[in-house]
């Protein structure tokens, strides 16, 4: 059975090289950590980090990786969802493949229970905030290591479309 569009893969020993072959456009990483540091990150973190190797036909495009129910600050308090990493290869980008990476995590947190998805971004002209406010992210005026930090309410539309309402 061929399966087309992009999908997620889990990361196994069977495709762990093709994940770590995802590299981003030069002049991008030092907006986001290499692939190689996500994985050693989802190792010492079970249970939080959803590593997630993106594939459309048998082509490796994109990385991605979700937090799921964080203490957010360390406190016991407020717990949060979202996507702590989105590598798409350079050749690949502009192709859907990030918003996709971003619909795929939403459709995840949904299937939780989940209410909003979170998300930080390197500020400047340089970083993905476009593409972040573009699907409907908006920061909530909070940082964390310097970044924004964005939410997305996760409703029933898809993401980037305007919501109903006066």
């Amino acid at each position: 059975m061929t399966t087309t569009g992009p999908r997620l893969e889990e990361i196994t020993s069977a495709n762990l090289d093709a994940a770590l072959g995802i590299h981003v456009r030069p002049g991008q990483e030092h907006a986001v950590a290499p692939v190689v540091k996500s994985l050693a990150e989802a190792y010492v973190h079970p249970g939080v980090a959803w590593p997630r190797l993106i594939v459309d036909g048998d082509r490796p495009v994109g990385f991605l990786m979700a937090f799921l129910d964080i203490d957010w600050y360390e406190d016991g308090g407020v717990r949060r969802s979202g996507l702590w990493r989105l590598n798409i290869a350079a050749e690949e980008q502009g192709k859907g493949y990030g918003r996709f990476a971003v619909e795929a995590v939403a459709a995840e947190l949904r299937r939780r229970g989940g209410k909003e998805l979170y998300v930080t971004w390197h500020p400047g002209p340089d970083g993905p905030e476009r593409f972040y406010l573009g699907l409907g992210f908006r920061p909530n005026g909070e940082t964390s290591g310097g970044e924004t930090v964005g939410v997305l309410e996760l409703d029933q539309r898809r993401l980037g479309e305007p919501s109903e309402g006066p």
